[in-house]
C-alpha cells in the first residue's frame, strides 16, 4: 500500500511498535495482547489495532499478536526487511553525532557514505566511515542506488543540496536544516527543527497558573 494513503501519524508510530517488538523478541516473549502492547508503547489498544488494520489482520482474537511474526510484518511494511542504504550530507557536530548513532544503534540501516563541503572535515572518519567531498555525492548515490538521505547542512545550502540529491535519485530526506524546502510530489521530506522541538518542550516546564500569572503581569 503506498505510504501516502496511510496517515502520517500512523507511519510515525510504526517504528515505535517495531522497537517494542524487538525488545519483546529479545526477552523471548512469544505472544502479547493489544492491552499489554498498549502498556509497552503508551498508545491505546484501540489505536494499535486501528493502525495495524491499515495493513492487514495480524492478531488472533483472544490470543493477541505473535511478536516475531508482527515484527517481521512491520519490517516489511516500513521497508526494513532488508538493510536500507542511507547517506549523510553534512558531517559537522550534528551530522557526526547522528551518523555515529545510526551506525552503532540502528541495525536496519546501512550508512554507506557521509559528505561535507568543509575541507577540514573531508577525509576525517566517523568510526570506519570516511567523510567524502560533496562533489562525490551524486556519483555515490547513483552507484549505490541509495534512496534515503539525512541532511544536516546550513539553511542557506539546504535547497541546493536537496535538489542535487533528488536529481541523483534520492526519494526520502530527513532534513535537519531549519528551512522549508521545495520538492516534487514523488519525494518525501521530513523536517526536524531541534530548536522548535526544544522551545515546544519548554512550554511544558511551567504550570498553567505560572503562564497565566506572567500574562497578567504584562497587562498591568
Amino acid at each position: 500500500m503506498p505510504h501516502r494513503l496511510v496517515p502520517q501519524s500512523v507511519i510515525k508510530r510504526l517504528p515505535i511498535y517495531l522497537r517494542v517488538l524487538d525488545m519483546l523478541v529479545q526477552r523471548d516473549i512469544d505472544v502479547i495482547s493489544s492491552k499489554d502492547l498498549s502498556e509497552e508503547t503508551g498508545f491505546t489498544a484501540e489505536q494499535i489495532r486501528k493502525d495495524l488494520a491499515y495493513f492487514g489482520a495480524f492478531g488472533t482474537r483472544g490470543t493477541g499478536y505473535h511478536t516475531e511474526f508482527l515484527r517481521d510484518k512491520i519490517l516489511k511494511i516500513i521497508g526494513l526487511d532488508r538493510k536500507t542504504k542511507v547517506i549523510v550530507v553534512g558531517a559537522g557536530h550534528l551530522g557526526f553525532a547522528f551518523t555515529r548513532y545510526t551506525i552503532t544503534k540502528n541495525p536496519y540501516v546501512n550508512v554507506v557514505a557521509a559528505f561535507d563541503i568543509d575541507s577540514s572535515v573531508v577525509g576525517s572518519k566517523i568510526l570506519d566511515l570516511e567523510v567524502l567531498p560533496v562533489s562525490d555525492m551524486e556519483q555515490v548515490v547513483e552507484k549505490e542506488e541509495v534512496k534515503v538521505a539525512i541532511m544536516s547542512v546550513p539553511a542557506e545550502q539546504a535547497q541546493e543540496v536537496a535538489n542535487k540529491l533528488i536529481d541523483a535519485g534520492i526519494r526520502a530526506i530527513l532534513n535537519f536544516a531549519p528551512v522549508r524546502l521545495d520538492y516534487p510530489e514523488d519525494v518525501y521530506i521530513h523536517n526536524v527543527d531541534l530548536t522548535n522541538e526544544l522551545q515546544s518542550l519548554i512550554y511544558y516546564s511551567t504550570t498553567e497558573q505560572e503562564k497565566i500569572g506572567r500574562l497578567s503581569e504584562e497587562q498591568e
